[in-house]
Order: structure tokens, then sequence, then C-alpha cells
């Protein structure tokens, strides 16, 4: 039984380290990031070495692996230039939970009920949320066949030897066996989609519950709902579904039918604990520069807050208790009035790597423009054909595109990448309006004299830009 208990809690720990020879080196991930962002090669840099640093542990055996903490970075720059967008595609490239938080939210003391500690739930509830669809997917195959033996059930009701006084035959029991089996190539084929079938759908009778009250309240609310859960029965409702329709449901159900939830959490607490990615946002605006009032003190108070979740401690949530030592920290702001240094002491150390991301410059914006896969033009590009309208921009428009935006930013604010899409949206609001009325003319050109018959006269005017772009 010892030895069972102990082959069991090996399997539990190794589940996080499941990670192939294939992972990608840091260069690869740069290359990566480079499709959607543009530039700041410092911060593409020190993020792909973190990355890459989190499979090197992974790779390290004995006891020395539990003492590799990593590094967490700052990300240092104005509005726009791609912090967040960093953060996110990291997240996506690892396959890691991922979870990004305002600083500001935990500047006032019981904001909504919460505290500092809900990014760790938050985090937990997306890597479980993570790890239940990739165990869904799993068992699609099996959940299908079981999805289909269903309705199966209710088209053509199976035929088995029963008692001894049972009358059905040898050929009937056989017949019946070939006609399900015809019908499931039919369901499968989408033949039957269009026809209706009554099934029973399981219908939870617990009404969801909030319960509001002091910090760590919210918690104990989902965990009365749960525990209410366990105990009211359930109860089956008929509903009229197409087939087509009930495939899904029923697959869907059967799905998580199959899946172990309790192996699902165990890996999902792994994973969240030594895979997980907290992107703390406006990092700064919770900066103080010390000897204040008010909300001076408020601020230093919620850096005290976080100082143990980024230096590690034990976290209780509502699948178990989650320990926060390998969890990376990826912080940013602009830092605009306060600096790093305004931060105390204790938690400049627990973020030791910091990295500048630069304004962006015209010819940034030109491959903002026309670059990354998720480029503003090809998303117009896209929207326009809709409408089958065939809409294209010539080069000199681009180029006159991303000089207005560059202007603006230097005379109004600087929002970096963000004033493209208010310049793209003032340049075609006529177009995407008319679009579906637009019968005769298919095919629009935007070129630089469009550009500034619409956009310069705002441009140059200060106080209309202001307001407008």
């Amino acid at each position: 039984m010892q030895q069972e208990l102990e082959a069991k809690t090996a399997q539990e720990n190794n589940l996080a380290w499941k990670m192939t020879d294939d992972y990608l080196t840091p260069r690869q991930i740069v290359a990566e990031l480079d499709k959607f962002v543009i530039g700041q090669d410092a911060a593409k840099k020190a993020v792909a070495i973190a990355l890459r640093n989190r499979w090197r542990r992974q790779k390290v055996e004995g006891k020395i692996r539990d003492e590799i903490n990593p590094n967490n970075i700052i990300m240092i720059g104005p509005t726009g230039v791609g912090k967040t967008e960093i953060a996110r595609r990291l997240a996506r490239l690892s396959g890691a939970p991922f979870v990004k938080v305002e600083a500001t939210k935990f500047t006032e003391i019981g904001y909504v009920g919460r505290d500092v500690e809900s990014m760790i739930r938050d985090l937990v509830e997306r890597s479980v949320a993570m790890v239940r669809e990739e165990k869904t997917a799993e068992k699609q195959a099996e959940a299908q066949i079981l999805a289909e033996n269903r309705i199966l059930d209710i088209l053509i009701p199976p035929i088995t030897r029963g008692p001894s006084f049972d009358t059905a035959t040898d050929n009937e029991i056989e017949e019946n066996h070939k006609t399900r089996e015809r019908f499931r190539e039919m369901l499968r084929k989408g033949t039957l989609d269009d026809r209706n079938v009554e099934i029973d759908i399981v219908v939870d009778q617990v009404p969801s519950m909030q319960i509001l009250g002091p910090i760590g309240m919210d918690e104990m609310g989902i965990n009365l709902q749960d525990l209410f859960g366990s105990i009211m029965p359930k109860k089956n409702k008929k509903r009229l579904l197409k087939i087509a329709d009930a495939k899904k449901f029923l697959q869907k159900e059967e799905a998580e039918k199959l899946i172990d939830m309790e192996a699902v959490v165990r890996e999902a607490l792994q994973k969240a604990e030594n895979n997980g990615i907290i992107f703390i946002d406006e990092i700064d605006k919770i900066a103080s520069k010390g000897g204040g009032h008010g909300p001076e003190v408020s601020r230093e108070g919620v850096q005290r807050d976080l100082l143990p979740i980024v230096e590690g401690c034990s976290v209780n949530t509502r699948y178990g208790q989650v320990h926060t030592q390998h969890i990376l920290f990826i912080a940013s702001g602009a830092f605009h009035v306060a600096k790093p240094s305004d931060l105390v002491p204790e938690l400049q150390g627990r973020f030791p790597i910091r990295v500048e991301l630069k304004s962006l410059t015209e010819e940034d914006f030109i491959k903002i423009l026309t670059i990354p896969e998720n480029a503003l033009i090809k998303q117009y590009t896209a929207l326009a054909a809709a409408e089958n309208l065939e809409l294209s921009f010539e080069s000199s428009a681009i180029n006159e595109i991303a000089t207005i935006a560059a202007k603006v930013n230097d005379q109004v604010t600087n929002i970096g990448a963000r004033r493209l899409h208010t310049i793209m949206t003032t340049l075609l609001e006529d177009i995407l309006f008319n679009a579906p009325d637009n019968i005769d003319d298919k095919k629009i050109v935007i070129d630089e004299t469009k550009v500034k018959s619409s956009l310069s006269e705002i441009a140059d005017n200060g106080d209309l830009s202001k307001y407008i772009l």
C-alpha cells in the first residue's frame, strides 16, 4: 500500500514536467513574437530567456530544482508599445495558464470583496479550464460514440436477449443491430441533422449564489454553492432539439462524464504552480514616493500585500493550496511620474530583470500596419471583403498614415500603436458606413490623397486631433 501511495505521489509530481525536447529555443520564441510585435528586441529577448529557463528548470533533477526561482520581469515603457501583447503571446507560446491583472484594482481595501490573492485564484481557475479542455479533447472520439448510442436508443431502441421468456429471435436482434449501424452512418454523414429528437438533459436545481462580505468571502460563496450542489438531487428535463444540435450537446455531456476531475485538478494545480504566468499591468500606479498620507500609504500597503505572493507563499483556493514560489510574474508600467526605485525595496528585489521598451517611430508604424499576422490593414481588408468590397492601400497612403500617427502622438498624447486604431477608424468611417449600399464601386483604393483629405485637417488642428484622434 505504501509503495502504491509513493508511486502515485511521484506520478502527480511529474505531471508538470511532461515537456518535449523540441520546446522552443529563445531565438524561436523571439521569431514567434516578431509575428505580432514590432521592435522591442530587448524585451523579447528577456522574456524568451525567462520562458526557456522554465523548461531548463524542469529538466533539472534533484532537490536543487526547488531552489531555482524564476527571474521576474518589469517592462518599462509608454502605453501602446507592446508590453501586454508580449506577455499574452508568451503565454500562448508556452501553453501556460496566464492571467492579466490591473495593479490599480488593488489600490482600495476591499475592492469588490477581493484581495491581491485573487490573482492566484484566477490563475488556478484558468489552469483548471485549460486542463479540462485538453482532457475533453482527448475523450472526443469515445464521447462521440456514446452520444450516437444515446440518439440511436431514441430512434431505434436496441433489442437484446432478455429473460428466458423473451420471444426475440436471433434474426430480429441481428436485424436491429444492422439497422442501428445504418442509422449511425447516416448520423455521421449528417443525413438526419434536420430531424428533431427529444433528449433528457440534467438540470442543476441549485441557483447561482454570490455572497458579499469581507475579503475572501467570494471564495466561501463558491464553496457553499459546490456543497449545496452535491446535496441537492439532479433533475432531468425533456428538450426537443435538432439532431445536429443534440449530437453536440450529448457529446459534450458524455466527454465531461469521462473526465476524472480529481486528476484534472491535480494536474491543473501543478501547471499553475510551475508554469503559471501572471501579468501585473500598471504597477507604476501603486508606486509610492514615501512620506505621504492617504493614497500614498494605501499604495505602499498594496505593495506589501503583493510582496509575499511574489516571494512565494501558499494561497488557499477552492481546489486546494497553491504555492506561488515558481509562478512567473511579469509587471509593466509607463513610469511617467514614479520610477521603479519608488517601489518598496523588497518588491524591487523580486523583479530583478528590467527592460525598457522604446517609443514607436514612424518606421515602426509602417511595419505595424503591414507586417504582423494581425496587422490593421489586413483586418480592415477582411472586414471589407465581408461586404464584397476589395479594399487596398497604396504604399504612399500607408506612409502618410504612419506620419500622421507619429505626429499626433508627439503633439497630443503618446498612446503608441493604439493611435493607429483611431486613425484607421476615422479614415475608413464613410467607406464602412456605406459598404452595404455600395453596389457600383466594388474596388476601393486608398491613396495618399485620400488620407490627406480625410485626416490632414484634423491632424494639423491640435484641438480637433486631441478629441478625434
